[in-house]
């Protein structure tokens, strides 16, 4: 099959490309005839926002039926001479000398017309909607962010390692987890009164999909020194927000040798890069997301690259948002979590940038954070950004045998099912720290977008779970 030009490669070095025969391959967003037999496509191939305009003119009875079957949607191939475009808002076109169309759209029936559609309605459409500018806008940024969160963690040493999706370990504790088993629920094969109900299943115990790769990076930290993992996650959290996914991606670095203090500091620089790579190699989306989605998004970026991140206490941020003066739906109080609307309260109004927060009540986190001397509080670490909230969560693991053993037995962990994790306590053990940071917020955060279910090609929420 003939291979064509990349769109984005045409427009990046135009000046080398006039007058030059090229071949072009793409789906048709736009189409439109003037009375002097002269057409106008505007063609896109995914690899750029702006379509390249094609110019089309009668040549013969076949050529005109061939114009008449192309319509909004179809895929076709261009081949022709790019030339320095009359237009307003182009620079250069190509004049059609051979067009093939490979597949037509009925424009009866194809539901993405020159308009502008909700997210929601697209939502319905999935498998169309990367065809429209903010979704393939997302799509680029997502992949381009993909890529240099790898860039991030080689470049410094770390480790790729690939952490079970099938796992016999909550991390979180919360019991928001997906079963997994081969038994067929309409015809049981256990009972209540067998000796081992999980016998006859695949894994003979309980198994279930990962909520985090953090415990096993652990693992992983204390032999390598530092690894990170990155890969799907799942919550089987019944929450319908703008915020939460059942499956999404995690980024979770480990580092031996670190504490609370190095923890932050890596994260921070982590999110600075990564915004610098948007700003940076993403011009283009983020220059269309401000201007239809986010219009204080430029701003937001540059200040969140170029300023120092606040950093405050768990107990000072409770102490803020006690005297303010704002009404929350949540409330504030010492000992409960941080809710969203507190998160971009601290962002947005008091600091007006990114802000970290440490130490956080010993209640209210996982048992694998290191216990502070206060014995209150724990090493924990979240980072907030503008219009997001929470964006990285991380900490100090807990090293000391009898303290992970004495949380354990607070939060109600079997000590039986996690003698793996506790034997990294009594063969070497050593400081180690981590985070997590969820690639869906991180994309939200640097497009606009208000929605994480455009954030995922294909989001899984409750009752959702196509293709």
């Amino acid at each position: 099959m003939e291979k064509g030009i990349r769109i984005a490669d045409l427009f990046r070095d135009e000046q080398k490309w006039l007058g030059k025969t090229v071949l072009v391959q793409g789906w048709v967003k736009t189409k439109r005839d003037s009375k002097a037999g002269v057409g106008f496509i505007e063609l896109n191939d995914g690899s750029s926002l702006k379509g390249l305009q094609i110019i089309t003119e009668q040549q013969g009875r076949g050529y005109s039926e061939l114009l008449g079957k192309i319509t909004t949607g179809s895929a076709i191939l261009v081949e022709g001479i790019v030339s320095v475009s009359p237009g307003k808002g182009q620079s250069i076109e190509v004049r059609a000398e051979r067009i093939h169309l490979y597949g037509r759209a009925d424009p009866a029936a194809y539901p993405l017309q020159k308009k502008r559609h909700s997210f929601e309605y697209l939502r319905q459409i999935a498998h169309l909607r990367p065809r429209t500018n903010t979704i393939g806008a997302a799509a680029r940024v997502r992949s381009r962010l993909s890529f240099a969160i790898h860039q991030f963690f080689q470049d410094r040493g770390f480790h790729y390692v690939h952490t079970p999706i099938i796992t016999s370990s909550d991390c979180e504790g919360a019991g928001e987890i997906f079963r997994v088993t081969t038994l067929d629920p309409a015809q049981p094969l256990i009972s209540a009164e067998a000796e081992d109900p999980y016998k006859a299943d695949f894994f003979a115990k309980p198994a279930f999909l990962t909520v985090s790769g953090q415990l096993q990076a652990e693992i992983y930290a204390l032999a390598l020194g530092k690894v990170y993992t990155f890969g799907p996650t799942f919550r089987a959290e019944n929450s319908n927000t703008s915020r939460h996914l059942a499956e999404f991606w995690m980024v979770e670095p480990e580092m031996a040798f670190y504490d609370l203090e190095d923890d932050l500091n890596t994260a921070l620089e982590f999110i600075k890069y990564l915004i610098g790579v948007v700003l940076g190699e993403c011009p283009e989306e983020v220059e269309f997301f401000g201007r239809y989605i986010e219009p204080e998004l430029m701003k937001r970026l540059e200040n969140a690259a170029q300023s120092s991140f606040e950093v405050i206490t768990y107990t000072e941020a409770v102490d803020i948002l006690t005297r303010s003066k704002e009404r929350f739906v949540f409330p504030v109080e010492w000992g409960l979590d941080l809710q969203a609307e507190h998160e971009r309260y601290l962002t947005e109004k008091v600091f007006g940038r990114p802000v970290g927060i440490l130490n956080f009540p010993r209640a209210l986190k996982p048992f694998y954070m290191r216990v502070n001397d206060d014995e209150k509080t724990v090493a924990a670490m979240d980072i907030l950004v503008p219009g997001t909230g929470e964006i990285i969560g991380g900490s100090q693991r807990e090293e000391r045998l009898d303290v992970l053993l004495e949380q354990m037995r607070l939060k109600g962990i079997p000590t039986d099912d996690y003698h793996w994790y506790i034997e990294l306590r009594e063969f070497g053990s050593a400081p180690h720290s981590g985070f997590g940071l969820g690639l869906e917020r991180l994309v939200q955060f640097v497009t606009g977008i208000p929605n994480i279910r455009e954030a995922i090609p294909f989001p899984r929420t409750p009752g959702h779970a196509e293709f």
